[in-house]
């Protein structure tokens, strides 16, 4: 069947922004009196969402345990981490190499473009509109858009009826378990990206349909087929 929808993760697919979450997940912790860590530590941390994120940083490792954090504690480190979010300069996010037109080729061929992200909505717009990818996406979904995010597959199945595409029309694309799982989860074709962020896993692992070790080379996979 002919695909006509692409649904692309964001942080880790398109931009690298971990140089930016670094800092602000570190001014989170100085404020709160704790020690910081180094970016290839919280690398390993990203793609959870913000809320993940946070709770890492707060216990400094990748699994939180049930009982280590309490909500209260949780709720204001996350509101101390949006607060510096908000306040830092986000310069340092930049796009991977043949991401800007790579994008612009594929909406050129045909593609309808859509954008699921497990960061919270609120901090999309600014960031596509930084790269001038506003009017890329025909629709863009955040982690709380919804009552559930990635790897559960009902933001992907929401853009696909917001669409009308079926499923099988359409493909997931992104770097992590989140979103190969969402992908398959919602019975679409997914491919890997395997310079993103995997929490130290290689994304061969869980089996996509295909897997890119760079954006040029899934844009030269995609206008073939």
């Amino acid at each position: 069947m002919k695909k006509q929808l692409l649904i692309f993760d964001f942080d880790g697919t398109l931009i690298d922004s971990v140089p930016y979450l670094a800092d602000t997940t570190n001014a989170m912790l100085t404020t709160l009196g704790k020690d910081t860590y180094p970016i290839g530590t919280i690398r390993n941390w990203v793609g959870n969402g913000s809320r993940m994120l946070v709770e890492r940083a707060l216990v400094g490792k990748i699994e939180v345990l049930d009982g280590e954090l309490t909500v209260e504690q949780a709720d204001h480190a996350e509101q101390v981490f949006f607060d510096a979010y908000k306040n830092l300069s986000g310069s340092k996010t930049i796009a991977y190499p043949d991401v800007d037109g790579g994008l612009q080729k594929l909406q050129a061929a045909g593609y309808t473009l859509a954008l699921v992200t497990n960061k919270p909505i609120r901090f999309v717009p600014k960031i596509l509109q930084s790269f001038g990818w506003q009017d890329l996406f025909s629709e863009v979904l955040g982690g709380d858009s919804l009552l559930v995010k990635k790897p559960d597959p009902a933001p992907l199945l929401h853009v696909c009826q917001a669409l009308n595409v079926t499923p099988e029309q359409a493909i997931m694309i992104g770097d992590s378990r989140n979103d190969i799982l969402a992908g398959q989860n919602a019975n679409m074709d997914t491919l890997g990206l395997s310079y993103g962020y995997n929490y130290g896993q290689d994304i061969r692992e869980l089996n996509p349909t295909e897997v890119f070790d760079n954006f040029a080379t899934l844009v030269d996979y995609l206008l073939q087929v």
